[in-house]
């Protein structure tokens, strides 16, 4: 699933992940909230999270999809690389963070890396400590 409050890059990134098979089904969700209801409903095994949306943020969204379906695995997509959003999205659940500036092997990996129980965090970050990122 998708989560991200501009329509071009939902589109952008379903039409890309579509050319996957592995990827299986793609869903859009155009903000924190639906997320939140498309969730128990669509079941999706990866969740791309933008995190600045109005008025539930990506942050929000995450956690309460993590209290309600904790099974659902949640990877953080922002333009910010700053260290605040990411400890706040793997505060909230996230198993993943990539940046906007991430390229799509990097997406795909990091897709694949949280689907298997894995933790991802894309180049871009640099040496931000897993172990502490992890304390959630």
């Amino acid at each position: 699933m998708i989560v991200d409050d501009h329509a071009l890059v939902r589109e952008t990134w379903s039409f890309i992940l579509k050319t996957f098979p592995d990827i299986g089904e793609v869903y859009e969700c155009s903000s924190g909230g639906e997320a939140i209801e498309s969730a128990g409903s669509l079941k999706p095994d990866v969740i791309l999270m933008d995190i600045n949306m109005e008025p539930v943020s990506g942050i929000e969204a995450t956690r309460e999809i993590m209290r309600l379906y904790p099974g659902i695995k949640i990877i953080g997509v922002s333009t910010h690389a700053e260290r605040y959003y990411v400890r706040g999205m793997f505060a909230a659940g996230a198993g993943g963070y990539v940046t906007k500036n991430s390229s799509m092997a990097e997406m795909i990996t990091a897709i694949r890396t949280v689907a298997n129980g894995e933790c991802f965090l894309c180049a871009e970050l640099g040496e931000l400590p897993l172990l502490e990122a992890q304390a959630h």
